[in-house]
């Protein structure tokens, strides 16, 4: 350390250099203010629909509604409208799903209603949003749409075909932080965003949390302000991103050289 002064007689009489004040050299910034800027959170972050399913299984063509979450958060986050379902899904819960979600056959049968109920309360419900202008969050979207989709038709229903604006927060993540290790469950996402999830794979639960993650995101990354530009980016970006996991699991033999993963976005 260089210092000015000089000693008499045995003391130190050294002055300690006087370093400049944050204002006095524009070389020496101020560490509050030179910190990079949040972006200004997009006007959709303000009224964000959210949806969620849990199912017999993943098979979307297929498998069936056991429960349902349709709802919309505010600006902050808080559920300030909330629509949930219970459906008897007319055919046998695998205990596989109902280690996952925790609804029985038995009590789907005793406390659900008929699935064709269910299925048009949701999807007008989903209607509804999107009608308003209202984008509408579900994480790894393409699944629980396609499911909905296949499950109308099943019921004689006019399906949802073309939802949007739609926001995915799995493409979201992905395409803003390519290269993080690790999983990309909701639950880690969420964990990654400080997003609280309480009882995950509850619909409501997974349906809230995917809406602050899209929130967070919004407000960590300049994120397009318009949700309908926003959902055509998202297009591109959940095709290139399927080209990559292609490439990546015929090279590690995962995947035929002629067979690709659907990247097709959001229902399929």
């Amino acid at each position: 350390m260089s210092a000015t002064g000089h000693t008499v007689e045995g003391m130190d009489t050294r002055q300690p250099e006087q370093l400049p004040l944050w204002g006095d050299d524009p070389a020496v910034a101020d560490p509050v203010l030179a910190a990079p800027a949040l972006p200004a959170r997009a006007a959709w972050t303000h009224a964000v629909g959210v949806f969620d399913l849990e199912t017999t299984g993943v098979d979307v063509t297929g498998d069936r509604i056991v429960t349902a979450h349709v709802g919309l958060l505010d600006a902050d986050g808080a559920v300030v409208r909330a629509q949930g379902w219970l459906a008897d899904p007319g055919i046998d819960i695998p205990e596989g799903a109902t280690a996952v979600h925790g609804i029985t056959t038995a009590r789907a049968r005793a406390e659900g209603r008929p699935a064709g109920a269910v299925v048009a309360e949701v999807v007008a419900a989903l209607r509804e949003l999107f009608d308003a202008g209202i984008p509408v969050v579900a994480y790894n979207a393409p699944f629980d749409f396609s499911l909905l989709k296949y499950e109308a038709l099943r019921h004689g229903l006019t399906p949802i075909d073309s939802p949007a604006p739609v926001i995915d927060p799995l493409v979201v993540d992905k395409t803003y932080d390519r290269f993080r290790k690790g999983k990309r469950t909701l639950e880690v996402v969420a964990a990654h965003y400080a997003v609280t999830l309480e009882g995950a794979h509850d619909a409501a639960a997974d349906a809230v949390a995917a809406g602050r993650v899209a929130q967070a995101l919004a407000g960590r990354y300049a994120l397009p302000a318009d949700p309908h530009e926003l959902h055509t980016q998202q297009i591109g970006w959940a095709r290139a991103q399927a080209e990559s996991l292609t490439e990546y699991f015929v090279r590690i033999g995962r995947l035929d050289p002629e067979d690709v993963v659907d990247g097709s976005w959001p229902i399929r």
